[in-house]
């Protein structure tokens, strides 16, 4: 495993991937009733922004600092509140991770489970939770999560699954994830991010879903460049099984706005920087 998230650190894909986690674990707490997030590629848990990784790149100032600083409607101000009050949090200088994301908005009746395998992730990850009874941090290999870890105690509750995407075979293994969750844990909100390269290969992805007769299964994206090439991130999206009804409402406020803040490409229209797909056949 060569991939490390520290280069990439409060980037455009980790804020549009942050957004809808916090408004997922933010529905979640509208129930009295105990949730569990998994996270099954889990990284570091909080970034150092002044790293020399993040300093390399200067991803974040065209992704997080970005939205921060734009103007923004109050609509959308409620969308990405949530989000906004875990990066506030989080000490200054760093950026906070799927897993610190999700564990500042839980609450004391909740759990999080966290998987990193990487030799050197991982140690950093335990040290970020070391002492919190509410989570807890596993060094094995995320894939099994789905298969072997679920349903979780509690019946509710969010997979996020976010692998590195470093051979050709991550697509394929989600969608075999999704249906090891469809047959152990039916009701589960199941969140797949995958990045935008070329839009034929993500598309074709998207069709073998869309053909597989889930009930209910909502596609996000959002694009910065034009997506026709295979060697740059040109944006990213999330399917999202058995999402929140008020979830598609949410995104047709958020992801024009969204668009428009972080596109990096002169000439890219807003209205062409996003979409959002029913892939279940329900209307």
């Amino acid at each position: 495993m060569n991939y490390r998230h520290a280069y990439h650190a409060g980037n455009f894909a980790d804020v549009f991937k942050h957004i809808i986690l916090a408004r997922l674990v933010d529905y979640m707490k509208g129930k009295e009733k105990a949730f569990r997030i998994y996270d099954t590629h889990a990284g570091l848990g909080r970034y150092n922004l002044a790293s020399v990784e993040a300093g390399k790149t200067g991803e974040a100032e065209l992704g997080v600092a970005k939205v921060l600083s734009a103007t923004v409607s109050p609509a959308v101000a409620e969308i990405i509140a949530p989000w906004k009050e875990a990066v506030a949090a989080s000490p200054e200088g760093t950026y906070p991770g799927s897993p610190a994301v999700a564990r500042h908005l839980m609450r004391k009746q909740d759990r999080l489970a966290l998987y990193e395998l990487h030799e050197e992730d991982h140690p950093v990850l335990a040290s970020n939770f070391a002492g919190d009874y509410q989570t807890r941090v596993q060094h094995l290999d995320g894939w099994l999560a789905a298969g072997a870890h679920t349903p979780p105690k509690e019946a509710r509750g969010i997979m996020l699954i976010d692998p590195p995407f470093e051979d050709g075979h991550d697509f394929d293994r989600m969608i075999d994830a999704l249906e090891k969750c469809r047959k152990r844990w039916a009701g589960g909100t199941v969140a797949l991010w995958y990045p935008v390269k070329k839009r034929d290969h993500t598309d074709e992805w998207l069709g073998t879903l869309q053909t597989m007769g889930f009930p209910d299964l909502l596609n996000a994206e959002l694009v910065v460049k034009r997506p026709n090439d295979p060697k740059s991130l040109n944006g990213c999206g999330m399917v999202i099984a058995n999402p929140p009804y008020t979830l598609r409402e949410e995104l047709n406020t958020l992801l024009p706005w969204l668009a428009g803040v972080l596109r990096q490409q002169d000439g890219l229209k807003a209205s062409d920087g996003f979409r959002i797909q029913n892939l279940s056949g329900r209307s």
